[in-house]
Formats: structure tokens, C-alpha cells, sequence
């Protein structure tokens, strides 16, 4: 019988359950037998892995989180470390590794790929931040938490009159901030992929205010600025009292959306259908609304670019 074991690694994002689920009923499908390896790459190295079956994944699909645990291990980024993950998969007798995860965690599967392992990658982040594919799984969860929350605070915003600057992930990836402000109806976003002005920011709102606008709201992605030192500007130039909303671990949490589930079931079936069959390093992701695989160096090489065309839209209807 021939062996296939799923990760998840790094920080976890909704819809890493849906992703297990797939490539277990899956592989059991294709006639494999399949196991799941605990807390991502420290969960490798110390051989904590168990076999699952149907059951294991049922009544998961909907939820958050990942059964499987995750962590960031430092130990794997070590030569030691790696041996004695190759070692355990072989102690196993794992034909495959599917790991499900970001920039960080798919750079670990390549590193295990270079020891003779052969490796497929699914994309899972809520940042967006992998240049290779449209989106990442997790990502449309994350951006439905956060315009719902800008919802909650443009409320007591309006209440009081004020501004708020609200920070949401995204250290080198401003897509959160430009999907959710909007969807959420911002005034202004601060990205790291773009360099702001801040009197330009501090003009339309003070613009807004003499309209009788009594709210102003501003995303920033937490890699483009202090929002603390930000807050403290834009108060001083539009006299506008201003408070610091960070929405932090939230945005990780919270059952998937019906695109992330139903990108985890397409994404997780792809990579075992596609690993059973090929011997290498891989990783699946999403062009145009097709699941495409794609060499896995190839596709940590491709830049992430900025989506100015919706970044336009939205500096036109903020005004």
C-alpha cells in the first residue's frame, strides 16, 4: 500500500480543514493510504504522525483552524533538522508529501524536495502573498472578517466623529488592505507596495468633513507603517480626533467562506491527483479561475504584483 502525508504549516488560515479533508478522502479514493503529520515541520521532525481515515475528517469542512495543529519551527531550518525530517518519512514509508501553507512553509517542502522527497504545495495564507497563483485560501475569509469589522467601527466612528485607522495583516502584501477598504467603503489605504502621502489622505478627509461627513476610515496593512506614529500625523494636520484600531488574530479565525471551502475541496484533490502520479517538487494554485500546477522554485521565483487597477477604483469612489 502506498503512502501519502498531508502538513499544515506556519500561520494558519480558514480553510486549511477543508484542504485535509480533500486530500484524505481523496487519496483514500485513489487507493492510497494516508497520514497526517502534526504541528507542521516540528511535528515532522519528531515523528508525531497518525494515520487517517474517512472519519477522521468528517465535520470539519466548516471549520477554522486546522486539525492538524501548525507551528513556525526554527529546528527544520537547520541541516539537522531536515535529515531527521527526511529520515522520519522514510522510517514511515511516505511516498508523498503534501504541504499546505505559505511562502515560508512551501520553501520547506522545496527544501525537502532537494533530499529526494517528493513534495506538492497548496497555498494557504491569508495575506495573498504568493506571486504564482490569483489567490490563496484563506484569503476571502480574512478579507469577509475585516469588512465586517470596518462595518462595526464605522459605526462608532460616525457616533463621535472621528477617524480611526485600522490595521490589518499584510507585512509585505497590501492585498488585505485593498480588498477589504474596498469592500468596506475606506477613504484611504496604506500598503506596503506603494509609497502614501499623508497630505493627500489628510485633504479628503478634511474635504469629507466640511461636507458634513462625520467619519473617515484608513487600512493599513501592518508592513506599511507605525499606526500609532500614522494616527498621530493625520490628528495634527485635519484636527480630526483619531483612534488606533488593530484587528491582529482575528483575521485568522472564523469558519471558511463558501470560496475558500470550495478552493480547499478543488486545490487538495488537484495535488493528490497530480503527486500520485509525478515524481518532484510542485504546487497548485488558482489562474483565471483554473486550478493550475506549476514547477514549485518556478513558482516561489514569481513576483506578487500590486492590483493597481483596483486600488484606482477605489481612490475614485472615496472620495
Amino acid at each position: 500500500m502506498k503512502r501519502i502525508a498531508i502538513l499544515t504549516s506556519g500561520g494558519d488560515a480558514p480553510g486549511m480543514n477543508a484542504v485535509i479533508r480533500a486530500v484524505v478522502r481523496s487519496a483514500i479514493y485513489m487507493g492510497y493510504e494516508v497520514y497526517g503529520v502534526k504541528n507542521g515541520y516540528e511535528g515532522l521532525i519528531d515523528g508525531d504522525i497518525v494515520q487517517l481515515i474517512e472519519s477522521s475528517v468528517a465535520d470539519i469542512i466548516q471549520r477554522g483552524g486546522t486539525i492538524l495543529g501548525t507551528s513556525r519551527s526554527k529546528r527544520f531550518e537547520t541541516d539537522e533538522g531536515l535529515d531527521k525530517a527526511v529520515n522520519i518519512l522514510e522510517v514511515f514509508g511516505i511516498d508523498k508529501l503534501i504541504v499546505a501553507g505559505g511562502d515560508g512553509s512551501l520553501k520547506g517542502a522545496l527544501a525537502l524536495a532537494g533530499r529526494g522527497i517528493d513534495v506538492i504545495g497548496i497555498p494557504l495564507s491569508i495575506d495573498n502573498d504568493l506571486g504564482y497563483t490569483d489567490y490563496t485560501i484563506g484569503f476571502f475569509t480574512a478579507i469577509d472578517t475585516v469588512t465586517h469589522a470596518i462595518s462595526n467601527i464605522r459605526d462608532t466612528t460616525e457616533a463621535h466623529g472621528r477617524a480611526n485607522i485600522v490595521e490589518v495583516m499584510g507585512r509585505n502584501c497590501g492585498d488585505i488592505a485593498l480588498y477589504s477598504g474596498l469592500s468596506g467603503g475606506a477613504e484611504s489605504i496604506i500598503v506596503p507596495e506603494r509609497k502614501f502621502d499623508m497630505e493627500e489622505i489628510s485633504k479628503k478627509a478634511i474635504l469629507g468633513k466640511n461636507r458634513g461627513k462625520r467619519h473617515h476610515i484608513i487600512i493599513l496593512a501592518e508592513g506599511a507603517g507605525d499606526a500609532y506614529k500614522i494616527a498621530e500625523e493625520f490628528e495634527k494636520l485635519t484636527e480630526i480626533d483619531t483612534r488606533v484600531t488593530i484587528l491582529g488574530y482575528i483575521q485568522r479565525g472564523g469558519n471558511p467562506n463558501v470560496v475558500d471551502r470550495i478552493m480547499g475541496a478543488a486545490m487538495g484533490n488537484a495535488a493528490v491527483e497530480y503527486i500520485i502520479s509525478n515524481s518532484g517538487a510542485y504546487a497548485v494554485g488558482i489562474c483565471s479561475g483554473k486550478i493550475e500546477i506549476f514547477n514549485l522554485e518556478i513558482a516561489l521565483n514569481i513576483k506578487k504584483e500590486f492590483k493597481d487597477d483596483l486600488s484606482d477604483i477605489l481612490k475614485k469612489i472615496s472620495i
